[in-house]
């Protein structure tokens, strides 16, 4: 391609790599706008240098393509854990979900570790390299002391507390029970709760309601 032509046509597509910047952009607003546009058009560079015409695919299917891909290469570059670590992690959320829908109750980190070696450290590993933001609210497990110190005592309060809410998981009634792995464990919606069940969608929410309203009722008679 002659070199006017090609910078001519980079300056076309560039508007698509905006574009598609400004999506991702959206789904991860952690990463900056800048870096993604900067990374987009060292794809749409390489998707113009490489496009061969001759293989049928138009050229805005090859750059949508390439720009993506380097978008997203460039987000996992930033992640400071590695995709072995968040591939170990997975996998041992996955087999948590299989063991709780085949058993009925929710296995603990042991037993996940039997089942898949290293998926405890690879937890740890996960955790610990995902930075905290200020802005962002910490994630449910954990705690901050007002001194910043790793409180013992406060620790083993929210094991504790975790620990208990599975043990009253596994008491709920079956239906009721099958609904909150699914949704919380299977990460899975509600409509698609209902069709693994065979329940309408509606029906799924009422189950899903009746167990939250239930261990809101234990919680306050154990408070109590």
């Amino acid at each position: 391609m002659p070199l006017d032509e090609r910078e001519e046509t980079i300056r076309a597509f560039f508007p698509l790599v905006r574009k598609i910047a400004r999506r991702i952009h959206a789904l991860v607003p952690s990463v900056d706008l800048g870096d993604l546009i900067g990374d987009g058009s060292v794809g749409l560079i390489r998707a113009v240098d490489q496009y061969n015409a001759s293989r049928g695919i138009p050229l805005e299917h090859y750059a949508r393509a390439l720009i993506s891909g380097a978008m997203l290469n460039g987000i996992r570059r930033m992640d400071p854990v590695s995709e072995r670590v968040r591939r170990a992690v997975r996998d041992g959320e996955a087999a948590r979900y299989r063991m709780a829908m085949e058993r009925g109750s929710v296995p603990g980190n042991a037993e996940i570790e039997a089942v898949q070696p290293g998926f405890i450290r690879a937890s740890g590993a996960a955790q610990n390299g995902v930075p905290l933001s200020l802005d962002a609210p910490l994630p449910d497990d954990v705690d901050v002391t007002a001194d910043w110190s790793r409180d013992p005592a406060r620790i083993f309060m929210n094991r504790t507390r975790r620990e208990e809410l599975r043990a009253m998981i596994e008491r709920l009634p079956e239906r009721q029970r099958k609904v909150m792995c699914e949704h919380y464990y299977g990460e899975r919606t509600l409509r698609e709760v209902g069709a693994r069940l065979n329940v309408s969608p509606q029906r799924a929410s009422q189950l899903h309601v009746s167990a939250i309203d239930r261990l809101k009722r234990e919680l306050r008679a154990q408070a109590s």
